[in-house]
């Protein structure tokens, strides 16, 4: 592995669909895009695939838009492969053991898939969908560092980003889906916050546009980014690139992780290794295996 990930974030317009192979043609468009620049992870927002959600409401919304899974994981795999590139495939309502949830799959280059669940679950998600939370902060290996991946709202309860920390990731990716600035800046400003918190990156991708007929999804507003720690060595105001608000687009750019691992002991302040463990403890379930930070 290399010190430096390039990463790109999609800023998806929730346009309808009439198929999956059209929904298909425009994601692919993306990811060859990301390509063309060399990216080792492109990002997708949280709940990108409801443009395949029918017009009905309940719970029926969710089988019908299960049953295009295999088809669009099958088509994110060949993307990848061919392109040669990771994809956090955002979100997606995903039946699991007789659950829904609302699951973000990382497609990997070499045709691998890993799944995070969404963790804590808005009130939109129970009242539309019925959605239920998973149980589990997973830590993934990429051709370019360890990751995480915490999606909307997880990335404002704290304790999530700090065990992705602990268990090795450098780069929080937060797929997102928010309906009015008010609910995007709850976000961003958390991710903000994380990145202090922790001295990692966090990278932002949402979705933007009207959906008309799907409950639930129907407004979305977005300003996607990539931030950074608040110190001398990261830009100013802690912000590396964004996306102008309310487009379709995708911003793209390179993180330095040996920067990230040098802060976190050198920096101005050092907020991960001045945690007071001697005051409060914070645990956890790692491999089974209870676990303290």
């Amino acid at each position: 592995m290399t010190d430096t990930m390039r990463v790109a974030a999609v800023q998806f317009d929730m346009r309808s669909v009439a198929t999956v192979l059209e929904f298909v043609a425009r994601c692919d468009y993306f990811v060859a895009a990301a390509a063309g620049y060399a990216v080792d992870v492109l990002l997708f927002p949280e709940l990108f695939t409801n443009p395949l959600l029918p017009r009905m409401t309940g719970a029926s919304i969710a089988q019908r838009v299960e049953q295009a899974t295999p088809a669009l994981l099958q088509a994110f795999q060949n993307m990848a492969t061919t392109h040669q590139i990771d994809i956090i495939v955002g979100s997606h309502l995903t039946w699991h053991e007789g659950r829904l949830l609302n699951i973000a799959h990382l497609v990997r280059r070499d045709g691998s898939i890993a799944r995070q669940a969404k963790l804590h679950i808005t009130p939109s998600e129970k009242d539309s969908w019925q959605v239920e939370p998973g149980n589990r902060v997973e830590v993934f290996d990429t051709a370019k560092g360890r990751i995480a991946i915490l999606i909307c709202y997880d990335i404002e309860f704290p304790e999530l980003a700090r065990i992705a920390t602990a268990k090795g990731a450098d780069v929080i990716f937060v797929p997102f889906n928010t309906d009015l600035r008010s609910g995007y800046l709850r976000v961003r400003t958390c991710a903000a916050a994380r990145c202090i918190e922790d001295n990692t990156y966090c990278v932002l991708a949402g979705a933007v546009g009207h959906l008309v007929g799907v409950p639930g999804s129907d407004q979305h507003y977005a300003q996607s980014c990539v931030l950074t720690p608040s110190d001398l060595a990261f830009p100013r105001d802690g912000i590396a690139c964004e996306a102008e608000p309310g487009i379709e687009t995708m911003i793209v750019q390179d993180l330095d992780l040996g920067l990230i691992r040098r802060s976190r002991v050198g920096g101005t302040v050092r907020t991960w290794v001045d945690r007071r463990p001697d005051l409060y403890r914070l645990s956890y379930f790692g491999d089974g295996d209870e676990q303290s930070i």
